[in-house]
């Protein structure tokens, strides 16, 4: 599978797609709601918020196994750091995708300035840059498919 390459620009021609009223293909997020998590997901890469490792640890090497593969992210899939019912931080779309790219800018500089930085993801463990990018790229992936916008 394809993934979405990691050019702000081109990440920015998907996020211009999404229409706030529009359902998803599938799970519950709004557009909006999906918009924001993937802002968390930033930060969680550039090391803000207290993040703990939510597997066994024998199971992490086989998640990380899984970012160098093509294999696309599981639909439907519910995981604790993306809640259904998480409250909106933004009063509309167009607020929460310039929060995003506020927060895709940070993690670019982060990563220029901390090239040996590492980060905890609670299901992929602690990541480097090349990892965090692999996983975003199927992440960003897997919820532009989630609104037909990839």
């Amino acid at each position: 599978m394809a993934f979405i390459d990691l050019d702000l620009e081109n990440i920015l021609g998907k996020l211009d797609k999404l229409d706030a009223n529009q359902a998803p293909n599938w799970g519950s997020m709004s557009a909006q709601r999906m918009v924001e998590h993937m802002a968390e997901m930033m930060q969680m890469a550039i090391g803000i918020g207290d993040f703990k490792i939510a597997l066994p640890e024998e199971k992490i090497a086989s998640m990380q196994r899984f970012l160098d593969t093509d294999k696309p992210m599981a639909r439907g899939i519910a995981v604790d750091i993306a809640p259904k019912e998480a409250e909106l931080k933004h009063n509309e779309l167009a607020t929460a995708i310039d929060d995003f790219v506020d927060k895709w800018l940070a993690f670019e500089e982060y990563y220029q300035e901390n090239p040996e930085a590492r980060n905890i993801h609670p299901y992929y463990g602690n990541l480097d840059e090349s990892q965090w990018r692999k996983l975003h790229a199927k992440h960003l992936t897997h919820h532009f498919e989630q609104f037909g916008v990839m």
